[in-house]
């Protein structure tokens, strides 16, 4: 039995790979901070344990990795798809958005990769990132998260070569536009109605519609399976073709 630790696992992205891998066999740790959401999640499957609280410290991410390792004996997948969303432009940004941001985008997934990889240098293992089409290129008015998801584009590589000798696979995830609570909130900073903020945004979309988290978690899914031996280092676009 393989065991993963996902975080931000009580919606979106991370809520929909902690179901795939569920059904898929895998025993998961589901990490996040609302615990009700969580335990709903949890309950669709008896491979599903869950761990509330904050990952802001280096220390709360060993804990973590440690209560992982405690509850199912391994480890051989992270994936940090915890990750916040900031509006502002430079001169908006302020010191704690700034900060708050690269904390839980980059910082975590650092502190996180840098506790489980001791436990996956015997048998090998798979780290994702949840990264953004937006650490690609940039857009307006979102320093702080474009400047966070490309730092964790780099990240990844540099993981991805520090630990190839010992099997273990690094690759970075970027979606487009995912039909999830984060997409939800950038609506509500527009001027638009939500229904005519996400009709724009799937029109803006080369194949005219906005990506689902199930897809996002089965492309996780694959990069964690055997099949995906070969691929590390990797920075995966996953977006309707707007990036191409």
């Amino acid at each position: 039995m393989s065991v993963v630790l996902i975080t931000g696992a009580s919606s979106g992205i991370g809520a929909a790979a902690t179901i795939a891998f569920a059904e898929a066999g895998w025993d998961v740790m589901a990490a996040g901070r609302d615990e009700g959401r969580l335990e709903e999640v949890a309950d669709v499957s008896d491979h599903i344990a869950t761990w509330t609280g904050d990952l802001g410290e280096s220390t709360d991410c060993d804990e973590l990795i440690a209560d992982t390792i405690d509850e199912f004996g391994a480890l051989d997948c992270l994936i940090n798809s915890a990750g916040i969303y900031s509006s502002g432009s430079t001169v908006d940004t302020s010191d704690d958005m700034w900060r708050d941001t690269l904390t839980v985008n980059l910082d975590v997934p650092f502190y996180l990769s840098r506790a489980a990889i001791p436990h996956m240098q015997r048998d090998g293992g798979s780290i994702i990132n949840l990264s953004s089409i937006l650490g690609l290129n940039a857009e307006l008015t979102a320093i702080a998260y474009c400047t966070s998801k490309a730092g964790l584009i780099v990240l990844t590589k540099a993981i991805a070569l520090d630990t190839a000798a010992d099997g273990i696979r690094v690759n970075a995830i970027c979606p487009g536009s995912v039909d999830t609570p984060m997409l939800a909130a950038a609506a509500a900073e527009t001027d638009l109605e939500t229904e005519k903020f996400l009709a724009s945004v799937a029109d803006a979309s080369p194949n005219g519609r906005i990506s689902t988290p199930e897809e996002v978690a089965g492309l996780a899914l694959f990069l964690a399976s055997d099949a995906a031996s070969q691929i590390t280092g990797a920075v995966i676009p996953i977006d309707g073709g707007l990036s191409a």
